[in-house]
């Protein structure tokens, strides 16, 4: 069965007006340094949501963030760098929850810089491409509250019940999570895996992790990494 879903709104307008709220402009203006934004790193919404990045990803000449559906959201919405929401750098153009569970943010601003890495807390992890996992296979992943936790994959096309609705399609691995490390970038090596949705249990007495796959959002939404 077909999986609804929003499609990307492939807009090429450049929001420049923040070039000039980051770098400034005239006589004595103070250079502001572009924010960075790779796997990893928080955006904060005009609706109130904070959710990470997990994978930066491309289409042509527009850039995009992939990320949960759970916390982004199926509607359209401006995404800021900082929580004080005074930097722009996106919208969210397209998103599926439930049934899967990812969201597509459209870097909409110029000045960013973009790199395809991970964050894994001072170091980077460069991504090469995408694959589907498999059972038996080592993954990675890096939560903004635990860190960098590895295990191996159990099980493919898991599914997991949430009062709101039915997620399909995950996988699920032996890495534990704990709360806040939802969206943390899953890899395998330099191949992007997924990115964490939910986990039971804990880091002190053990549990699983639950990924929505990255190659499914990929190729829906025609989408590359870098």
């Amino acid at each position: 069965m077909r999986r609804p879903h929003t499609r990307l709104k492939m807009f090429t307008t450049v929001v420049t007006a923040v070039v000039a709220l980051l770098f400034g402009t005239g006589t004595g203006a103070t250079a502001v340094q572009a924010p960075t934004i790779r796997g990893g790193t928080l955006l904060y919404a005009a609706t109130g949501a904070q959710c990470v990045v997990g994978f930066n990803a491309v289409s042509g000449i527009n850039r995009y963030a992939v990320m949960v559906g759970h916390c982004s959201g199926t509607y359209t919405t401006t995404w800021y760098a900082d929580a004080a929401r005074t930097l722009p750098v996106g919208v969210t153009a397209g998103a599926s929850y439930p049934i899967d569970d990812y969201g597509v943010v459209r870097y909409t601003t110029s000045a960013l810089v973009l790199p395809g890495d991970i964050a894994l807390g001072g170091v980077y992890q460069d991504v090469t491409g995408a694959a589907n996992p498999a059972v038996g296979q080592s993954v990675c992943h890096v939560g903004r509250t635990s860190g960098v936790h590895c295990g191996t994959v159990t099980a493919v096309n898991a599914t997991v019940n949430h009062a709101d609705g039915t997620v399909h399609g995950l996988f699920r691995s032996t890495a534990c999570s704990e709360p806040g490390d939802a969206g943390a970038p899953a890899y395998s090596g330099s191949i992007a895996l997924g990115f964490a949705v939910g986990s039971s249990g804990n880091c002190a007495s053990g549990g699983v992790t639950y990924y929505q796959p990255v190659a499914e959002v990929l190729s829906v939404f025609g989408l590359s990494l870098y």
